[in-house]
């Protein structure tokens, strides 16, 4: 079985959780703060705050540029739904804009429609490792006022004319295991605003400064040192891991371009793709439905993934909160998209099997 996703953990990961498992420090401590210093000068930022997942990283990222109740925040039907939920987490309320075909990302073009007298930021997602239009979405927002969190969850590493993701404005990544890099679970936020970063600090402990003394309402958001410990390792493999990747991606593209029907991963000019995931569309001209596809991969072995087949909009909650948006694009996209693996520990033999299984569909 070639599996949609698969750790890549190391023996230096694991002597890095020994060596702290031996020190006694086991909570947040001096590997976090070592973690946070590599990760901002990888990405380009001032700051980077590490905290236990993408999710609380997207919630304190809210809170720490004051949006509440009666906000509204403009953000992706076309993503894993924390994104939206973290908006609902600070009592705001979510205002969803249809996505870009080709990349899958928010559509610029359609932000401003969805302006009011009550946005107070815009949550843009770069999805499946390709970077949104961020200078273009940075710049509506200048012109409105508004605050831009940054969801880069799936795409560490990726980046905007050379300038990494986590470097523009206020940033959230998530280090799940199925990520580019993993610390088995947690998140971290960058930013460029000291302000931003000491509101983050003091939300993810309690609201405390000095132990047992709290200024405000905090959270315990924190990330352990085993955690932080994974993380500096991996950090240091990242960049081949996502050359990897893109190897990968462009062994498939070599066998399933001149597929008819089959719509492969476009990248932006100007950007780097990191493929979290190698996300193709299976359009009616294939002559096989989504469905019938998915079931000749499992029988040949090939793990497959669906992100996301609902789109947010759709999804139980959120229309018993009454939305009724029509989004046609995200709708369109939910129906045809198919991720293939793409992870580092696929091999060239693996790829070339699985675009060979595709072809002969």
């Amino acid at each position: 079985m070639i599996p949609i996703a698969r750790p890549q953990i190391g023996k230096e990961e694991k002597q890095a959780v020994l060596e702290v498992l031996e020190s006694g420090m086991l909570a947040q401590g001096s590997k976090v703060l070592e973690f946070e210093e590599r990760f901002a000068n990888f990405v380009g930022a001032k700051y980077a705050m590490a905290v236990s997942s993408g999710t609380a990283a997207l919630h304190l990222s809210l809170l720490a540029h004051g949006v509440g109740p009666g906000d509204e925040v403009i953000t992706s039907p076309f993503s894993f739904i924390a994104s939206a939920n973290a908006i609902l987490f600070v009592g705001a309320t979510p205002v969803f804009v249809d996505i870009e075909p080709d990349y899958f990302c928010l559509d610029p073009a359609l932000i401003e429609k969805k302006i009011s007298k009550k946005t107070k930021a815009i949550i843009p997602v770069d999805l499946y490792g390709h970077p949104c239009q961020i200078k273009e979405i940075l710049k509506i927002a200048r012109e409105h006022n508004l605050v831009v969190v940054e969801d880069a969850c799936q795409a560490h590493g990726a980046a905007v004319g050379g300038k990494r993701v986590g470097s523009f404005t206020t940033t959230c990544f998530s280090f799940y295991p199925t990520k580019n890099m993993t610390t088995g679970e947690g998140g971290m936020v960058t930013t460029n605003s000291h302000q931003i970063a000491e509101r983050i600090n003091l939300l993810r402990e309690h609201g405390s400064r000095v132990r047992y003394y709290h200024d405000i309402l905090g959270f315990n958001f924190r990330m352990t040192d085993i955690a932080a410990a994974i993380g500096i390792e991996q950090l240091k493999k990242l960049e081949k891991f996502n050359r990897q990747r893109i190897k990968n991606a462009e062994c498939l593209a070599r066998k399933l371009n001149d597929i008819s029907g089959i719509i492969t991963p476009k990248v932006r000019n100007g950007c780097r793709h990191v493929f979290h995931q190698y996300t193709i569309r299976i359009t009616p001209d294939f002559g096989r439905s989504r469905d019938e596809v998915v079931e000749i991969l499992k029988k040949n072995g090939i793990g497959l993934g669906i992100y996301y087949p609902l789109p947010i909009h759709k999804q139980k909650v959120y229309q018993r909160l009454g939305y009724r948006d029509k989004l046609p694009m995200a709708e369109k996209m939910s129906k045809q998209v198919l991720s293939l693996p793409i992870h580092p520990g696929v091999t060239k033999e693996n790829s070339a099997f699985i675009a060979e299984t595709m072809a002969k569909l």
